[in-house]
């Protein structure tokens, strides 16, 4: 441990944080010079121009024409043409890319070099186009990410320098300021504070904290500074873990996606197998030239592969996580879009999630002898120097009500019970009830009356403090946590939707009745360790179907990965929260989720249509092909063309 009574010299001023958060809902869309940066679009739109050249000297210079078709080939189909060898040689599978370039170079062998390279070109604009779907949800995704910092002041020779969290090892000393987020977890070794920790315990009301008291990485210093001994390594920032997970989760597809995925390879075997039998048994069999037989082979090629249907999921999934990403919300792989859309009960858990985990005041008790206005102004006269949450909610109290406060003089803190001042004279003391549980009842005042009231007002969830006055019995006032200004509307926007909203929490019963009446919840589970969270969870899931968990603490992470989907709060949540969860709301803005919840459904609705769509199309083509001799550039036009139009379909969710 390093010594600390040197004069410490700061060398580097604390860094700003950006305060630019996602906006609310507003939409955007496809930015189509993006896109034309997009290196697969370019090769797309290059081979597109060739062909085009191509076709226009083909009737003065046959040589050249064909020296252009081959360069369109080559550049609309190298990428594709690679990606299907790859697959062949390393997984020993047929796909989607090597049937198309086979397709291509099928019609350019019998002389159908312009319908080889249209195949090329939109094939490769289809493939461009999903790549940019791709790029636009990593965009979108990564912008989220980088919100806060990721350093830590650390003490080194009596200086501080500001190093990596990732840096940081057991036994380092770190300087906390007011209003910091603490970097790692650890103990208090000097200063006195208190600490928000919701985000990891859950608690609504801030932790009072002195030297020998342990601290979490991602609570909240309040007003004091603190030097604290790191007593774990880090690993980064919260934030810095969600990228981590991300980038692990890309990987994941929906089961309709992996579904598709095992089916191609199945039906390209199936579609090599008959393009062979009817170029080799056709002639025998029916009595068709080798060059009809080849022609209708390759007509039926063309649109007989599932490029339509291979495109109609992905590119509807990473769009919809791209325009959430865009309103705060973070999904963590398409999988989790797709059981969000069957969402039929969301489940909250109440402290810092349907409540903002600050507290405001509800009862003021003046004792005889006592003003409620003459309580509150003196309050909040000695309180206005502390920057506590309790004694923040005091203030707040009096300026609603234009009270003017008197001149406070001698405040101090008490560490561990609140704080004294004097006013015109008089001792004030504002703190813990604790001294109504000694003080002898024979007391002028009846304290056995104050410890009822206050054992009635904790019962309804508020925390109590004692005011008096040289040393007499003032008064009482209560304070509770304050409920999500979005929480009312976003409880409403669900039950309209038709999906149920439940209330899970380890609070009392009348604490989880006041909020649950406040905000509309009709579903309330009150009392319950982070076991019994999990079992509700199980319980819910059995009675109504998809359970949805909402949630921000150390100990909702159970019922988090527990439900169908866990959805974690980026701002107030905890490390473990977040790592559980399969969606980070980053805002805190718990009205985005009945957005979101539409948003999947409509994601949903869109792999319907696109997978509908696809299908009919390739049944009325191989069906024209060998019943009404669909022309080979009928059929390029018509596949390729489905397999834009379910991409551009599925590209309107980025809106």
């Amino acid at each position: 441990m390093q010594a600390i009574h040197q004069p410490i010299q700061t060398q580097a001023k604390s860094e700003q944080r950006s305060a630019n958060t996602p906006g609310p809902g507003r939409g955007r869309k496809p930015d189509f010079r993006a896109m034309l940066r997009n290196k697969e679009m370019q090769a797309a739109l290059g081979s597109g121009l060739l062909m085009l050249l191509a076709w226009a000297t083909a009737s003065w210079s046959n040589p050249l024409s064909v020296l252009l078709y081959i360069l369109a080939y080559t550049i609309g189909g190298w990428t594709k043409a690679k990606e299907g060898i790859e697959t062949l040689v390393r997984d020993r599978d047929l796909d989607v890319n090597l049937l198309m370039i086979a397709a291509s170079l099928g019609a350019a062998a019998i002389g159908y070099w312009n319908e080889g390279a249209m195949l090329i070109f939109i094939f490769a604009l289809s493939g461009a186009l999903e790549s940019y779907a791709t790029e636009r949800s990593h965009k979108d995704i990564s912008s989220l990410l980088a919100l806060k910092p990721e350093t830590a002041l650390r003490i080194e020779d009596g200086k501080m320098n500001h190093v990596s969290i990732d840096d940081l090892q057991p036994g380092d000393l770190l300087l906390v300021k007011p209003g910091e987020l603490v970097p790692a977890d650890g103990v208090v070794y000097r200063g006195s504070s208190f600490i928000n920790q919701a985000s990891i315990t859950g608690e609504s009301l801030p932790v009072d904290k002195v030297a020998g008291d342990e601290v979490y990485a991602g609570t909240v210093n309040g007003e004091g500074a603190l030097y604290v001994e790191v007593t774990k390594s880090a690993e980064g920032s919260l934030f810095g873990k969600i990228i981590k997970l991300v980038e692990e989760a890309q990987t994941e597809v929906p089961d309709s996606q992996r579904f598709i995925e095992r089916f191609e390879g199945i039906y390209a075997r199936i579609v090599v197998a008959v393009t062979v039998v009817v170029i080799a048994g056709a002639p025998l069999l029916l009595g068709w030239t080798w060059n009809e037989a080849f022609y209708k082979a390759m007509v039926f090629l063309v649109v007989a592969s599932p490029c339509a249907l291979v495109s109609s999921i992905m590119p509807v999934m990473l769009s919809a996580m791209s325009s959430s990403a865009r309103r705060g919300i973070l999904f963590k792989g398409g999988a989790h879009v797709e059981n969000m859309a069957q969402t039929r009960v969301v489940a909250f858990d109440k402290t810092g999630t349907l409540t903002m985990g600050t507290p405001q005041v509800t009862d003021i008790i003046p004792a005889d002898g006592y003003e409620r206005t003459q309580l509150l102004g003196t309050a909040a006269a000695i309180e206005n120097l502390s920057m506590h949450p309790l004694a923040r909610a005091i203030v707040e109290q009096a300026t609603k009500e234009d009270i003017e406060l008197p001149i406070a003089e001698q405040v101090q803190a008490l560490t561990g019970w609140g704080i004294e001042g004097k006013v015109n004279g008089v001792l004030w003391k504002i703190g813990k009830t604790d001294g109504l549980d000694t003080h002898p009842a024979s007391d002028m005042n009846d304290f056995t009356m104050w410890r009822g009231l206050r054992a009635q007002l904790e019962g309804e969830g508020k925390t109590v403090s004692v005011i008096s006055a040289n040393g007499e019995m003032a008064g009482l006032i209560a304070m509770r946590d304050t409920v999500r200004p979005e929480a009312v509307a976003a409880v409403r926007k669900l039950e309209t939707m038709g999906v149920k909203v439940a209330m899970l929490t380890g609070d009392r019963p009348e604490s989880a009745q006041v909020i649950a009446r406040e905000t509309g919840v009709s579903l309330v589970y009150a009392g319950l360790l982070p076991e019994d969270k999990v079992k509700q969870v199980h319980l819910l899931r059995e009675q109504y179907g998809h359970v949805l968990m909402v949630g921000d603490g150390v100990n909702d992470a159970p019922a988090l990965a527990a439900a169908t989907v866990g959805m974690g709060m980026g701002v107030s949540g905890s490390g473990t929260a977040l790592e559980v969860a399969d969606v980070v709301l980053m805002n805190d803005n718990i009205e985005e989720i009945a957005w979101v919840i539409r948003q999947a459904r409509r994601a949903q609705r869109t792999v319907k249509q696109n997978m509908f769509f696809a299908i009919t199309v390739i049944l009325i083509l191989i069906a024209g092909n060998f019943l009404q001799d669909v022309a080979l550039p009928l059929g390029v036009v018509g596949h390729e063309g489905s397999t834009i139009l379910v991409i551009l379909n599925g590209l309107r969710l980025l809106r």
